[in-house]
């Protein structure tokens, strides 16, 4: 690690810690820095992306990087996809822009899109007769 990761952990590995115990907990990354999402509507931002990346990734927290991801494309699935359920029940499906889904379900678009995902299950197609 580098001494700017041990600065990271020294300064917000509590809100990391938090992180991991939230259902749905995880760390967005787009192209105007991170958010830590680490509880019922307790969120930290920030712009050092690439460190504060690297220890949540180290640690097991999920992480979604969009930044490679066509502009046009983010903004379709974050005007028209479900919210992440950070610390509280997802509504029941169908999920559509106004819901809050399970943090695997909004994952898997943006899988598809071409973002980074760490320490997220890539969720299987339900096989034919389950």
């Amino acid at each position: 690690m580098r001494e700017s990761d041990d600065m990271i952990l020294l300064h917000y590995g509590d809100y990391i810690t938090s992180a991991l115990q939230t259902e749905g907990g995880h760390l967005s990354i787009g192209r105007g820095g991170f958010t830590l999402h680490f509880g019922r509507g307790a969120r930290l931002s920030g712009y050092d992306c690439e460190s504060f990346k690297a220890c949540c990734i180290a640690a097991g927290l999920p992480v979604i990087d969009s930044r490679t991801v066509a502009f046009e494309d983010i903004v379709r699935l974050a005007v028209r996809g479900p919210m992440v359920a950070v610390g509280e029940e997802a509504s029941p499906p169908p999920y559509h822009a106004l819901s809050f889904a399970p943090l695997g379900v909004v994952a898997q678009p943006y899988r598809a899109a071409g973002a980074e995902v760490f320490n997220i299950p890539d969720l299987a197609s339900p096989t034919p007769g389950e």
